[in-house]
């Protein structure tokens, strides 16, 4: 049986592809422009076209700030896009793996937040995405979502790179160390969720529910910008001398960020027997999948 993947264009889904063959598992990715998660009569005839194993839905509207002012269009692909797809899974059948975000947190907690713990949302992308896992939960029992965080990978654009870039072009940067995470290797999330279909395959079910998924280990974004270029340094020398800490305060953005948005993990392991990976680890491993 075969794999559906929405959003195989992004990181994470272009990770799906690549990681499928690895675990030999068949797949079928389509994106923007073949398909528009707002088209819900594209998205039934898409989801019904065979007998999928599973479905997984890597799409989403990410562009943080920008939903800030574009805020019908993220709703439209987050929440009205999920619902589609969950009716289309639920007209045909079939099991939806959703990746959603740890933005649906404030950042105001001092311990990682589990799956149980109350959202609250800062801004319009995390509300976004709130909404499409409650749309989902009203439509779909059979679903798995998956919060993830900090998602970087060697496809598409994401902090990792951009710091590489600005390493090449200046001789200072400066990033933001007072908000903590957990950063989170495409290649390994979507590792995790090929292994948790492979039951789908033989028409199993899983512990459906609510999920947190990211690497081991809460950094800052400071910490990771500066691990980042010490990784890469085995590789090439870079013009940036040195990385300043600075806060949010002096670097503002259309959007409030979480400013501790660390993820518990345990359900994960615990319900489908995978461990996470070290974050330093996976980042050498992304780092050596962009120079190698």
């Amino acid at each position: 049986m075969t794999i559906l993947i929405i959003g195989n264009k992004g990181q994470l889904g272009w990770a799906l592809e690549r990681s499928a063959e690895n675990h030999d598992i068949k797949t079928v990715g389509v994106d923007l422009p073949e398909l528009d998660m707002t088209h819900a009569e594209a998205l039934n005839q898409l989801v019904g076209r065979k007998r999928w194993a599973a479905v997984v839905n890597a799409a989403a509207y990410t562009a943080v700030d920008k939903a800030e002012c574009d805020v019908d269009t993220a709703f439209a692909v987050n929440r009205d896009g999920v619902a589609h797809l969950a009716d289309a899974c639920r007209e045909h059948d079939l099991p939806l793996i959703h990746i959603s975000t740890d933005y649906v947190f404030n950042g105001r907690a001092t311990s990682p937040y589990t799956p149980d713990d109350p959202i609250d949302p800062l801004g319009i992308y995390g509300q976004s995405k709130a909404a499409g896992e409650k749309a989902l939960r009203e439509r779909l029992d059979r679903h798995v979502i998956i919060r993830t965080s900090w998602l970087y990978g060697i496809h598409g654009n994401n902090f990792v790179k951009t710091m590489l870039r600005l390493a090449r072009e200046r001789k200072e940067l400066r990033v933001v160390f007072d908000q903590y995470g957990c950063p989170t290797y495409a290649g390994d999330l979507a590792d995790a969720i090929l292994q948790i279909t492979k039951p789908c395959m033989k028409n199993q079910d899983l512990p459906w529910g609510t999920f947190h998924y990211c690497n081991k280990g809460i950094i800052s974004w400071h910490r990771l910008a500066r691990q980042t270029i010490q990784s890469a340094s085995r590789y090439e020398k870079f013009q940036v001398e040195t990385i300043v800490p600075i806060t949010t305060e002096e670097y503002p953005t259309p959007a409030p960020r979480p400013a501790y948005s660390a993820l518990d993990c345990t359900g994960f392991t615990e319900s489908f027997g995978i461990e996470m990976v070290d974050w330093k680890d996976s980042l050498d491993l992304m780092v050596d999948g962009l120079y190698t």
